[in-house]
């Protein structure tokens, strides 16, 4: 039995220990915003946070997960810095087909919480990560940029 804590509550799975966090989250726990895209750890789609830590969860084995804290984006969704990166993705146009987007608002999370007022060139570094098709980067900068600035004061750590 591996214990862990998600999204803020204690659970146990019976999962392999050599089983992806990334299948365990989708298909025992039913977060599915936590998608798989590459599977080797190169576009940032199934990223979540471990230990407060951008992690991408297609490489982790869940029995290295016992005793962590890991947060997904449905736990995200439940703070004020995602709506303020929600609004400030839809003000920019930042989203296109979405896929990539759980990812991507995990990712810019991580570069706000870091660095509350990054550069254009820090943004991009700290997107690197994270894969998109659509939108050509320039918006989902630019609501980052936007993010930064709406929520001045929310990104300091506490």
């Amino acid at each position: 039995m591996i214990k862990f804590t998600l999204n803020g509550r204690v659970v146990e799975t019976k999962a392999p220990a050599t089983m992806r966090l990334l299948d365990v989250l989708r298909e025992e726990f039913n977060l599915i915003g936590t998608k798989e895209g590459c599977g080797e750890g190169e576009c940032g789609a199934c990223s979540v946070f471990v230990n407060n830590q951008l992690q991408n969860s297609c490489l982790i084995p869940i029995g290295s997960i016992a005793g962590a804290e890991v947060q997904t984006i449905e736990n995200l969704i439940e703070t004020e810095r995602f709506k303020i990166l929600d609004e400030s993705y839809s003000i920019a146009g930042g989203v296109q087909c979405g896929f990539c987007i759980p990812g991507m608002i995990m990712a810019s999370a991580a570069l706000l919480s870091n660095n509350p007022q990054p550069s254009e060139a820090e943004i991009r570094e700290g997107i690197s990560g994270n894969l998109c098709r659509c939108t050509g980067y320039n918006m989902i900068v630019d609501a980052i940029k936007l993010a930064a600035k709406k929520g001045d004061g929310v990104w300091q750590k506490k």
